[in-house]
């Protein structure tokens, strides 16, 4: 079994100022989609400029802080653990205590991206289908994040491959999935490959983003089945169903029907100009 390697999480410190691994994956996340969806808007055809792009992305980095961190708020603050608000009002805002929500960012995401395409002139579900392919190197290099953090550990284990993680409550060392580093694969470094080839060519209207909504609904309810839930909210029924399951079961449905509306329709992405 391997052991965990403990890593600070705290990546540089300059006297009072101390910059997190978190944060620094943050930035990276927006960098290189930023400079993935530049990619995309050179290709022959594209629709997009480059001060679209800029544009765009800076909508997103707004949609994701303010959603993630709302959403983690009325989800799993609001609803499980309201004594935090109490003891502390200024909570919400204080993004250095932690709590961050993908489903909020989601959310916020969609928001910022359906605001960005009205500005725009845009379809909304091209814009979507446009930014399908960015998040994936994101989302593992926050994923990776997490796992130096050490949090969000998977359920104890015996596998030659499970970390051997103190127990919160005895220190003692303890097997567990390290599910942080499975969901940077699946949901990170492969959706991000499976999308992006499937972008090369254009498709029609709501399948790339139909496709990034079902890879990553799938992946997530099937990572829950062996990671611990936030400790405050635990098990929802019968010892295996997760908020996470929860909220990414709407994700999934809306994603597949995305996908067979694609399939059916066949109604050309606007995100290509019309061949003569």
């Amino acid at each position: 079994m391997l052991q965990y390697p403990d890593i600070s999480p705290v990546a540089l410190s300059l006297g009072k100022l101390q910059i997190h691994w978190y944060g620094i994956m943050y930035v990276v996340a927006f960098a290189v989609a930023w400079w993935l969806a530049r990619r995309q808007a050179a290709r022959p055809g594209s629709t997009w400029k480059a001060d679209d792009v800029d544009d765009f992305i800076f909508w997103c980095m707004v949609g994701v802080i303010v959603g993630g961190r709302v959403g983690y708020v009325l989800i799993y603050v609001l609803g499980f653990q309201p004594e935090l608000l109490r003891e502390d009002w200024l909570y919400p805002i204080k993004l250095w205590k932690g709590g961050m929500s993908f489903h909020g960012g989601l959310a916020g995401v969609a928001i910022a991206t359906a605001l960005f395409a009205r500005t725009r002139g845009r379809r909304v579900l091209d814009v979507f289908d446009f930014a399908a392919p960015l998040p994936g190197i994101g989302i593992c290099a926050v994923r990776i994040g997490n796992f130096i953090n050490g949090e969000l550990w998977g359920a104890p284990t015996d596998w030659k491959y499970g970390f051997l993680v103190p127990d919160a409550a005895t220190g003692q060392l303890i097997g567990r999935h390290a599910t942080q580093l499975y969901e940077a694969f699946l949901e990170g470094l492969v959706m991000f490959a499976l999308l992006w080839w499937f972008s090369r060519k254009p498709r029609p209207r709501g399948m790339l983003a139909g496709l990034f909504l079902s890879w990553y609904a799938l992946v997530r309810i099937g990572v829950e089945f062996v990671r611990v839930p936030d400790s405050q909210i635990g098990y929802l029924m019968q010892d295996w169903l997760t908020m996470g399951q929860v909220l990414s079961w709407p994700m999934l449905v809306a994603g597949l029907w995305l996908l067979l509306q694609g399939r059916l329709q066949g109604q050309p992405s606007g995100n290509y100009a019309a061949r003569a």
